[in-house]
């Protein structure tokens, strides 16, 4: 090999190595400088949505993050940080019966995120995330709406987990 050849090896390694990006089984796909997320409560501003909703919801974005990533949780200024609030909480008929009647029930929940990237602003973005689950309508509400907002919660943060460092 002549010292070209070597040149033009070398450069490439420099340049294969430098530009690292950390890959997860989740689709996760973080820079090395990013190291630390913030998570601020959700305010709730939905109308009769649940008491327990703004911390329930907060608490499942972090548990996400701590479970599909290493980055460590810092209770504010994180390198990915995450605001909003709970815009919706609406109980809808679904599945209208022969006689006018609501076989199930649809709870949607919407949330409007926030989400800073302070070392690449252009993934940056504020949004609403919405998703839903049904319910027979012979069911009261109250019996099934923990496990509901439970399973809600789970594919609201993972479709921000998706949006925020999933770059597909």
């Amino acid at each position: 090999m002549n010292k070209k050849h070597h040149y033009i090896v070398l450069a490439f390694l420099m340049i294969f190595f430098s530009c690292k990006v950390d890959y997860s089984f989740t689709g996760a796909s973080i820079a090395p400088e990013i190291k630390t997320f913030s998570v601020k409560t959700f305010q709730n501003y939905a109308p009769l949505a649940n008491p327990n909703l703004s911390q329930t919801f907060s608490e499942a974005l972090k548990d996400v993050f701590v479970s599909q990533t290493s980055l460590q949780m810092l209770p504010a200024n994180g390198d990915l940080q995450f605001e909003g609030s709970i815009t919706g909480y609406t109980i809808t008929p679904n599945a209208i019966q022969g006689d006018q009647t609501a076989a199930t029930n649809r709870l949607s929940i919407t949330v409007n995120v926030i989400f800073t990237n302070t070392k690449d602003d252009k993934q940056s973005f504020e949004r609403s995330f919405t998703r839903y689950a049904d319910f027979e309508s012979s069911i009261n509400l109250t019996t099934i709406e923990d496990d509901l907002i439970k399973d809600i919660n789970g594919q609201l943060t993972q479709d921000i987990f998706n949006n925020a460092v999933s770059n597909w």
